[in-house]
């Protein structure tokens, strides 16, 4: 071999190098690394954000409210009213499938189920206190639509609030644009839409608002607005339902 076909077969050989995928950087996401990025994007570890809920009827009656959230792991999730000053005080905690309304002044914590709502309006209390998406579900489809991914999502078991998902994501963000919750007799129980996305706290970017509507409650919306967002670690004693009287002092 010459010195000239040397240079050559060399040559060919660095191209063949750089055009090869580097540790598989060039191949597509799975249907459950897409969800666990969404799981990171909108609820990104231990965290405090607050939360403005605000229900409207369809005559265009509203009514707010303001709540503290705090979640750790991704099991664990406490809220505090802070306004209107009728609910102001009050608490919930969720941990796992099991959830609690405390009420100032009334003896124990009270059990509550997912589909119930400590606030009234289309939102229900698993929409509320809502742990990662990849706790609840399994993914078991993906396809594209709309230029999104369309994730199919199946409950894993009978407690989560609705049987399956159907999610849109922003491919770009790894955001939901859009879920559709159903029942497990297939019927369409309301539909998340989430719109704004931009900073919210602490660098994470993800959707601002997030509305919902439903068929079972005809001119009915609620809507939920995010904001102050912090990465904060909490002891797991603040989790408890022996602690809810005292959430209020860690404001």
């Amino acid at each position: 071999m010459n010195y000239k076909t040397s240079l050559m077969v060399a040559a060919v050989c660095l191209l063949s190098i750089i055009a090869a995928p580097i540790g598989g950087l060039c191949e597509p996401l799975a249907g459950p690394q897409i969800l666990e990025q969404v799981d990171n994007n909108l609820q990104p570890g231990d965290l405090e954000m607050y939360r403005k809920i605000i229900n409207i009827e369809p005559e265009g009656k509203k009514k707010e409210f303001v709540l503290w959230f705090l979640k750790k792991d991704r099991d664990k999730v406490v809220t505090l009213f802070v306004s209107p000053a009728s609910e102001e005080g009050r608490a919930t905690l969720r941990l796992g499938d099991n959830m609690w309304l405390y009420i100032p002044n009334v003896g124990k914590p009270i059990r509550i189920t997912s589909m119930q709502s400590v606030v009234g309006g289309v939102f229900n209390n698993a929409d509320i206190m809502r742990l990662d998406y990849s706790v609840e579900y399994d993914v078991v489809d993906l396809s594209e639509d709309q230029g999104q991914h369309l994730l199919e999502l199946k409950a894993k078991t009978g407690a989560v609030a609705y049987d399956r998902l159907k999610m849109w994501v922003l491919k770009k963000e790894l955001v939901p644009s859009r879920i559709d919750c159903y029942a497990a007799t297939g019927m369409l129980i309301k539909t998340l839409h989430f719109t704004e996305v931009k900073d919210i706290g602490d660098g994470v970017v993800r959707p601002a608002v997030m509305e919902t509507d439903s068929p079972l409650y005809k001119g009915y919306r609620s809507i939920m607005i995010s904001a102050n967002l912090k990465k904060r670690s909490l002891p797991d004693e603040v989790f408890t339902l022996n602690y809810l009287p005292r959430v209020k002092d860690l404001r």
